[in-house]
């Protein structure tokens, strides 16, 4: 919105600051940094007083959770109000990825806040059917994936980088469209799964979207992308704002989410915030490079899916629990030595990331 101010601008002056991406995401991170600062305190007792009992805690989950029991969860609706309210103040609202990923990012997030719901109300850790939620995910990935198609330059729409292979480009043709789709519900779904532990999801994803927020501002613009050897897609470096007002929002979330938290982000926050991973991914068309960026998410959601199939067949499990970071507590990790560790990966994941930019 305050990209307007450009108008009153003769070419130079305050106001011509506004026409930079750099310094409209500087402002979008500080906004949505100030926005969770300051309304924090008031969120975490609103919900401390309308949950009661909090986040239902799983009986057959590491001991050390039940001290838990009482902490509120739904505190995903303090980073989507700081990510909303700056992404609209600082973005282009003329841009159209802008609003394919705010599309998914609350649309995921209303789909979070239902499971929250009825988890809190029935205080039963299950919520809404995971049939009824992978479906209304699928639903609203494909009017993304669709609308992305059409955003993309004809000459790029279908196509996917991939990472450390100089100018090969995959046209997947129509194909492309569940590709999409089912980065955007792994990304969402992966994050979910991730979110066990106080502070372990939000910095990973703090992460990723910085790295996926450079990846945007480097693809957005024609003179990196021909040094770099990258496919140009013009438009996309808008979105360098929306992950900027994200890693805001996430580090004023993170105060309060430091261990011991005291509140949850919960399905509310963590199947927006995995979504808009996706979508920023399939708009800047580095889907597999979500996938090295992502890299805990991955392993986090492999981790469930190895450790069903396989107790499903032999009637053994792999991991003494999954998610895998429940299965390092069972073997005696603090909860401070995972979160940490996990940041630490994360952070070595993002840097491999940025790298296939100029290995390409």
């Amino acid at each position: 919105m305050l990209y307007w101010l450009t108008d009153l601008s003769d070419g130079g002056g305050v106001f011509n600051l506004f026409r930079y991406i750099t310094f409209r995401a500087g402002g979008a991170f500080f906004t949505a940094l100030l926005v969770g600062f300051i309304f924090g305190p008031w969120l975490i007792n609103i919900l401390r007083m309308k949950q009661g009992k909090g986040q239902p805690i799983r009986d057959d989950g590491p001991e050390g959770h039940l001290a838990k029991a009482g902490t509120p969860t739904m505190g995903g609706i303090l980073i989507l109000t700081a990510l909303l309210v700056s992404t609209l103040l600082w973005a282009r609202l003329d841009n159209g990825y802008i609003w394919v990923v705010l599309m998914v990012t609350y649309g995921y997030a209303a789909i979070g806040f239902a499971d929250d719901y009825a988890k809190v109300s029935k205080q039963n850790t299950k919520g809404v059917s995971g049939k009824a939620r992978l479906g209304l995910g699928f639903l609203l990935a494909l009017l993304a994936s669709v609308a992305t198609w059409y955003l993309h330059p004809t000459e790029l729409a279908g196509h996917v980088a991939v990472p450390f292979l100089k100018d090969l480009i995959l046209n997947l043709g129509y194909f492309y469209i569940p590709f999409a789709m089912f980065v955007i519900v792994g990304a969402a779904n992966a994050v979910n799964l991730t979110d066990g532990l106080d502070g372990l999801a939000i910095m990973p994803v703090m992460i990723a979207a910085g790295t996926l927020g450079a990846i945007a501002y480097v693809v957005g613009r024609t003179d990196f992308t021909e040094y770099l050897g990258v496919q140009f897609v013009p438009g996309t470096g808008e979105l360098a704002i929306f992950t900027a007002a994200l890693m805001g929002a996430g580090l004023g979330f993170l105060w309060y989410n430091a261990p011991p938290a005291a509140v949850f982000m919960g399905d509310t926050g963590s199947l927006a915030l995995g979504g808009a991973l996706g979508a920023i991914a399939v708009c800047t068309q580095h889907e597999i490079v979500l996938g090295i960026v992502g890299g805990l998410f991955v392993v986090e959601a492999l981790s469930v899916i190895i450790q069903v199939a396989y107790f499903k067949r032999t009637g053994k499990r792999v991991f003494l629990m999954a998610p895998i970071h429940h299965h390092f507590e069972k073997k005696g990790w603090s909860e401070p030595q995972i979160v940490i560790r996990f940041w630490i990966i994360s952070l070595i994941l993002a840097l491999i990331g940025l790298a296939t930019l100029k290995i390409r």
